[in-house]
Formats: structure tokens, sequence, C-alpha cells
């Protein structure tokens, strides 16, 4: 056999080997030292002396200097501190109440808490074992369909890994030689517009069969409202916002009241005024964000450049007048007014029916979701818009979850020791997986496997779009047997070297992998989140019936796909526009 065939059969050995069971890293190391031995073999020298030792010291030296490795650490004890801290329970409940008059209220939630926490944590293990604890039994109970409450949290449970921070993101782009921060910019948008996908498919499922998500009943869906607000409402005005305004203004009938806990208070008064106030606050400090980094940040930079009053040596004095500076485009400015005129028309709609049923769920949602919302926002901001690197990002992130859970006073002794180990064992697993992936990729490329690989392809004389289809249907299909991981290690190398002759970017291109390996959670027989559902549903929940429910959202995957490549500017467009 020749080298290269050699090479070939080293790598159905790893698939076969993988799938019987073995170690996926120290499989690797076993047969690349394997092969490598072979491959350096030479007669004359002693056995000991065998180049391969020499490749293997290289390599591991090699994965241990990686600086793109070192974020992965602190975003994962980031996100096993917040999953040990027990933060999710009231941000389910409050979430629930929010879309409680929404078609499969139940499942709607479900999916933005696995969004949202999947942001948070960059954990899918975690995030299904989480919502299933938390709500399958609730959407059981309520009749919801099996396979529309399996589906909802296995799918969604499995968005952390693609949006951001997100540990896959960061393997790739240590395997690629990419970006972290331009990875991160180019999967928001494909993120949760996958996660927009799932949600319609929820919502048209129960429109067209509601039988599947009966309606809750009025016990579940009623808001603990404190007992002084309608009597507040009855002094003061039934409009909490308008009421709250006029109570800062003329205390005496407020502090009058009894909340069962003594007289209400002008601080209570002024903490339920700034919680009505936090959706106008939030907007308005959004779109103000938007037009100081459009607007005045360029021109605040083009002033700073060129410092006044130094000039070119040699060159004569010459009042050049100030630097033109090149604002938005008109669209910009138009797309921002439509922006801020829908915004105000969906505040004043809100702020007019403003009942303490809506100040009580909005209070609810400012101590649940505001804070764990703030740290990811920032935790993101920081890294796109290059204030910090990712592994500094990394440290905020953990610094800030191990403040939530202390404030929350849920993390105690005990689960902060789980969460260290957990992250010690999840970053030994990525480091002995590089290990063992640059040994493997190494002596591959040195048998002659991996330019074979692309003679053959060359030789089918693709298109780009032909290679982009083979490329991504052989992922896929490696997804089925296979996880992220190993695909990123082993098989993601193999494609990336002829991404050059085919004139891809390897950004997008690696983004279309991160979305198609939200298959390799979903498909059987690997489908781990399946198994982690299993592990946590009643009895009567059967293997069969998680798999039936999470292969609708295998199509939605592929159909994201689809409108990713035929519209890359959803992808490409933010990393451009930020970092050019």
């Amino acid at each position: 056999m020749s080298d290269p065939f050699l090479g070939l059969a080293m790598l159905v050995l790893i698939i076969v080997v993988i799938i019987m069971g073995f170690p996926t890293a120290f499989t690797l190391m076993g047969l690349g030292m394997l092969f490598g031995f072979y491959a350096f073999y030479n007669p004359a020298e002693h056995w000991i002396d065998n180049r391969v030792f020499d490749l293997m010291v290289q390599r591991t030296y090699g994965a241990m200097t990686n600086d793109v490795l070192i974020s992965i650490p602190l975003f994962v004890l980031m996100g096993y501190v917040m999953e040990r801290g027990a933060l999710v329970d009231k941000m389910f409940y409050s979430i629930q109440l929010s879309f409680r008059r929404v078609p499969a209220s139940l499942a709607v939630a479900t999916l933005i808490v696995c969004t949202f926490w999947g942001i948070a944590s960059g954990l899918v293990g975690a995030v299904v074992v989480l919502m299933g604890v938390i709500a399958m039994n609730p959407m059981l109970r309520a009749g919801y369909d099996v396979k529309l409450a399996s589906g909802v949290i296995t799918a969604g449970g499995t968005l952390g890994i693609l949006i951001p921070p997100s540990v896959m993101i960061i393997v790739y782009a240590a395997v690629a030689g990419q970006s972290v921060v331009k990875l991160y910019a180019a999967t928001m948008f494909p993120g949760f517009f996958l996660s927009l996908l799932y949600l319609a498919y929820i919502l048209g499922w129960a429109a067209i069969n509601p039988k599947i998500a009966p309606a809750l009943p009025e016990e579940q869906t009623r808001v603990p409202v404190a007992s002084w607000m309608p009597r507040f409402q009855a002094a003061y005005s039934p409009n909490m916002l308008a009421g709250l305004f006029n109570a800062l203004i003329s205390p005496s009938k407020a502090m009058a009241l009894d909340t069962g806990e003594g007289r209400l208070t002008y601080w209570r008064l002024v903490k339920n005024f700034g919680a009505a106030l936090v959706p106008f606050s939030l907007t308005a400090f959004t779109l103000a964000l938007v037009w100081w980094y459009a607007v005045i940040h360029p021109q605040a930079s083009a002033e700073t450049e060129a410092p006044e009053g130094l000039e070119q040596l040699g060159a004569p004095a010459a009042d050049a007048g100030p630097a033109a500076v090149d604002g938005p485009a008109t669209s910009f400015y138009v797309s921002f007014g439509i922006a801020a005129a829908i915004a105000a028309v969906v505040l004043i709609r809100y702020y007019r029916n403003m009942s303490a049923e809506r100040l009580q769920v909005m209070k609810m949602l400012v101590s649940s979701v505001l804070p764990l919302a703030i740290l990811t926002v920032v935790v993101l901001a920081v890294i796109l818009f290059g204030i910090t690197t990712a592994t500094e990002s990394a440290a905020v992130g953990a610094a800030g979850a191990f403040l939530l859970a202390f404030q929350a006073r849920t993390l105690n002794w005990k689960r902060t020791k789980e969460a260290v180990f957990l992250t010690a064992k999840t970053t030994a697993m990525v480091c002995w997986l590089f290990v063992g992936s640059a040994l493997f990729s190494a002596v591959f490329a040195i048998l002659g496997g991996q330019a074979l690989i692309e003679q053959w392809v060359l030789a089918l004389d693709l298109t780009p779009v032909q290679f982009m289809i083979l490329s991504q249907a052989i992922i896929f299909i490696l997804g089925w047997p296979l996880e992220w991981t190993e695909i990123i290690i082993i098989f993601v190398p193999i494609f990336l070297p002829m991404l050059r002759h085919f004139d891809i970017d390897p950004v997008l291109w690696g983004v279309l992998v991160f979305v198609n390996l939200q298959a390799a959670f979903l498909s059987p027989p690997v489908a781990m989140s399946a198994y982690y559902l299993k592990g946590v549903s009643p009895p009567h929940v059967t293997l069969n019936q998680i798999f039936a429910g999470m292969m609708p959202y295998m199509l939605i995957v592929i159909l994201c796909m689809v409108l990713m490549y035929l519209w890359p500017g959803m992808t490409l467009w933010l990393p451009e526009y930020l970092y050019g």
C-alpha cells in the first residue's frame, strides 16, 4: 500500500475507532504515533531516534503556547458558574408570564431562555439538562405534545454552541488561523436568525394544530401582583406609569398604603418607577449607542489621527484646513429614522396600557434577566468593538458570573468546587484534543493523504458552489456518527487548504460549518442532545419520541444554510462593517 492510501486508511480507521467508543484525543495520538513511526522509520537508526517522538513534543508545545486557547477555560468557567448557580429558574418563569398570551407560550419561553442562556454559558449539555429539568415537566403537564416539548429543548439548547461566546468558534479559530473577533461578529446574525426560524416553526405548528400546545389554565397565567397595587391605582391612576409619576410628586396618599410588610416607602416608589422606565431606557440607550458609533465616533477618530501642529519634515507649511470626514450613507439616516419611529410607536402603545400586571412582569424581568443580559452584552461588546481581547473579555465574563451568583446567593462552596472541577476537566479535554489532532494531521500530511484528497477534489473540476455543497454535505453526514469536536479537529483542516483555490471566504465557510454542526447534536445515532434530555425526562418519554421531535429542526438548519449562502451579507456584513 502506498503512503497516500495509507493516510486514507488512517482517516477511515480513526472514524471506526471513535464510533467503537475509544477516547478521541488518545485515539488520535495513538494512531498518529503508530503511523508516524512507520512514516519516519529508518532502518539505519535506532528506533528510539525516530523523529515521530520529536514531532509529538513539538505539537504538544505548539498547543500549549496557542494564545487563542487561553480564553476557553475562562468562558467555560463562566458557563459552569452560572449553571451551578441556578440562575435560570426565575428567568423561565418571568419570560413565560411575558408570553402568556402567545400560542405555545411554554415552548416559546423555553426557546427564548435556551437562546439567551446558551449565549451566556455556551454549554450545550448544561443548557439541555437545565431546560429539561425546568421546562419539560411543565409542558407535559400542560398537555403539550412530547415531540414539540423535546424538540424545542434539544434544538434550542444547541444554539449556545453557535452564538458567541462559543467554545466551538474559538476551537475553529485556532485550527483555521482566523480571528476569533471576526468569527464572533460573523456568527451573531446567523445564530439569532436560526433561533427566529425555530420560533416561526413553533408558532406555525401551534397555529395549524392547537392540540399540540393547549392554552394554559388561568392559575398558570395569573401574574402575582402585589396587594398594594390595586389600591394604589384607585388612589392615583389605572396607568401605573402615570400613577407612579404623580406619587413621586405627591407621595402622601401612596405612603399611607399598607404593603403587608409595612407602609409603602418613597424608595419603593422610586424603584417601581425605575423598573417601569426600563424599556424606554434600553431603547434610548441602544439608539444613542448606534448613533454614536456610526456618526460621532468616526468624526472623533479622524480628528485625533493627525495632532494639530505636526508637519511632515521638509514640507512647506500650509493650511490644509479641516480634514474631510465621510459620514454615514443616506440609507443609514433613513433606516435609523424608521427604527426610531417604530420604537417610539411600540413604546407609546406599551406605556398607554401600563397596568399593574405589566409592571409586575417588568419587575420580574428586571430582577431575573437584566443582570445576566448586561453581563452578556458587556462581554460581547468589549470584544466586538476592540476594547479587549477575547481572553480579557472571558475573564470579565467569569468574574461577572461569580458576582451574579453571589448576589443571588445560590453559589456555595460545594457548587464552586464543582464548577472549577468541570472547567478543568473540559479544558484538559480540549487541550488533549488539540495535541492529538495536531500530531494526527501532521502524520496524515506527511503520508500524502492531504495531497491525495486535494488532487481528487481538484480533478472533479467543481465550481465554488459545488465544492461548498460537497464539503458541507460531507460534514453533515459526519455529524451523524461524530461530535463537533472530532469534526472541527480532524476533518475541517482537510478542507481548509482548498478554500483558497475555490476563492471561498474561510469566515463564511466556517460559519456555515457552525450552523451545519447544529445537526451533529440533532442527528441520530450520536445526537448528544437527545441523550442529555432523556436522562432528565420522565420515564414514559422514549428516545424515539425525542429523535422524532428533533427531525424538523434538522430541516430548518439546512434551510438556514441555504439562505446564508444565497445572502452572504447576513454573515459577512457585521465583521466587514466593524473591521473592514
